[in-house]
């Protein structure tokens, strides 16, 4: 198997993937894509559970995004994840979503119905839950949540359910602050209007923000790169703050090693990944995923690297 296929490639998937041992009928669909850990964790579970196919990565360049999705009912897929920058554009292009990606207004997962038809779906919110419970020990329900790029694809998944897991209070942060008005209006359809604030990024904002917030969640992508700084300030942050960093390609991230200089708990995106991947298998298999299996290879990948 390729590290990593492009759009050409899919367009010509059947001479591309002829001398595979396994039909790679899954796949992570995004731009870039060759840091993703999904492979190594999807193939485990899927040879524990006899699955004769495999999961590989797809470059897709956004012009591209439409047209790939189409593609893949007949390449013979039976499901795909997208990540950064298509869980929008995989809502648009999807022919029927569940009640999960509607209001969070993106899709990080397809299932191909055997009717070929785009099935979309968002797990960024379940696998977030489950991960700030097993990582941080703490019920969102609990929370005054901060979240950082609250408008990208991610932030609205998160900032939506969110409110519907009715957490304490939900400060939405973003760099293009004119994206949070439509996102305001969506969630105050679910949450009370008056438990909501935004603010631009900055840090008067962010330290007004984080003194009535309990659990802060980066869901922007500043800190996928070393050189990255830390979303917030280290002088910002007080030891009483938990922070949850969805990016997980570093054991510790830009805005993991700021909460480490203020003595705060934090976690990176490893463990939302994983129970993203869990949903994401049930969504396509409609049985229970093996996450023991799952979990151990995950975290074996990450160790590798």
């Amino acid at each position: 198997m390729k590290p990593v296929y492009t759009f050409a490639d899919l367009q010509s998937w059947e001479t591309v993937t002829a001398d595979e041992p396994l039909r790679l009928r899954l796949a992570v669909l995004g731009d870039p894509i060759a840091h993703s850990a999904s492979p190594p964790m999807h193939n485990a579970a899927l040879q524990a559970c006899g699955l004769k196919m495999a999961y590989c990565r797809l470059h897709i360049r956004p012009e591209e995004l439409a047209e790939a999705l189409h593609l893949l009912p007949s390449k013979g897929f039976v499901g795909v994840n997208c990540t950064i920058p298509h869980k929008a554009g995989a809502l648009a292009a999807s022919d029927e979503v569940d009640d999960h990606a509607r209001l969070a207004g993106s899709v990080n997962t397809i299932r191909i119905s055997p009717e070929g038809k785009l099935q979309g779906f968002s797990t960024d919110g379940l696998g977030l839950e489950r991960a700030i419970g097993e990582q941080l020990g703490v019920e969102l329900s609990t929370m005054r949540v901060l979240i950082l790029g609250a408008g990208g694809g991610a932030g609205q998944a998160v900032s939506m359910h969110c409110a519907n897991a009715d957490v304490k209070h939900l400060t939405l942060i973003n760099r293009s602050i004119e994206k949070l008005d439509p996102l305001e209006d969506a969630i105050a359809e679910v949450y009370p209007r008056e438990q909501i604030s935004t603010g631009a990024w900055d840090d008067a904002s962010l330290a007004k923000a984080l003194d009535h917030s309990d659990l802060v969640i980066n869901c922007s992508s500043l800190g996928m790169k070393p050189e990255d700084p830390s979303p917030i300030p280290a002088a910002l942050i007080e030891k009483r703050h938990l922070l949850f960093d969805t990016i997980y390609v570093s054991d510790r991230t830009p805005l993991m090693l700021a909460a480490d200089k203020a003595g705060a708990r934090s976690a990176n995106g490893l463990t939302m990944l994983l129970y993203q991947g869990e949903v994401a298998f049930e969504i396509w298999f409609q049985r229970p995923a093996p996450i023991e299996v799952m979990r151990e290879a995950l975290f074996a990948h990450m160790r590798a690297k």
